[in-house]
């Protein structure tokens, strides 16, 4: 019986084991067998790219949150509120792409330091950045990621994970082109209450 706080005993039964240590039952990199009738060098080449985009993806979703934060200026009130809903969609995508990569047999990214590691998206200053270096550095992420996923969905499909490829098409690509088309347009220069001078504009 273990004494309590409140003066009564409970059963050593009942007693969480704490501060234990396992070993590592499976290393990073790679994949045991699973019955999706995928090969093993097809399942193994799934997960390694899958995992160089969740680890990007997951810098880009801290970098959102540290913008999203350290927004300022006249379209803070916009701009905190789109990029928190953008944020929100990377981390489904981690999500998605980690459980992906589960389910091929493989160890998905799982620490944000491992993730540093082996991310190709420059890491930022950590203070803050004038807004227009923000969204630029947001953009530059996202094409890095939308290059590396086209790549990826290519040589998936050629491979036969459908799965995989479809996932990297329809939540990774779209996905981010869209959220790169609508930090884009942010950076349009345009005036808010008068017309650009210059020539007549061409359509």
């Amino acid at each position: 019986m273990t004494p309590t706080s409140a003066g009564t005993t409970a059963p050593a039964a009942a007693q969480p084991l704490l501060h234990q240590k396992g070993r590592e039952v499976q290393r990073f990199g790679t994949v045991k067998q699973v019955p999706l009738g995928l090969s093993h060098d097809t399942r193994m080449y799934a997960c390694q790219v899958l995992n160089q985009i969740l680890a990007d993806t997951q810098m880009l979703y801290a970098l959102y949150k540290k913008h999203h934060w350290l927004m300022r200026g006249a379209t803070f009130h916009q701009l905190h509120l789109l990029l928190d809903q953008h944020a929100e969609a990377q981390l489904a995508l981690v999500d998605a792409l980690a459980e992906r990569v589960q389910s091929l047999g493989g160890v998905a990214v799982g620490d944000p330091r491992h993730a540093a590691e082996i991310t190709s998206v420059p890491r930022p200053p950590d203070g803050t950045e004038e807004v227009p270096a923000m969204l630029s550095r947001l953009l530059d992420a996202h094409e890095t990621i939308l290059v590396e996923a086209r790549t990826a969905a290519r040589r998936l499909a050629d491979l036969g994970d459908d799965g995989s490829s479809d996932l990297v098409v329809s939540e990774v690509v779209r996905g981010g082109e869209a959220q790169a088309w609508f930090l884009a347009e942010h950076l349009v220069d345009t005036p808010l209450t008068r017309l650009s001078p210059g020539p007549e504009a061409v359509a």
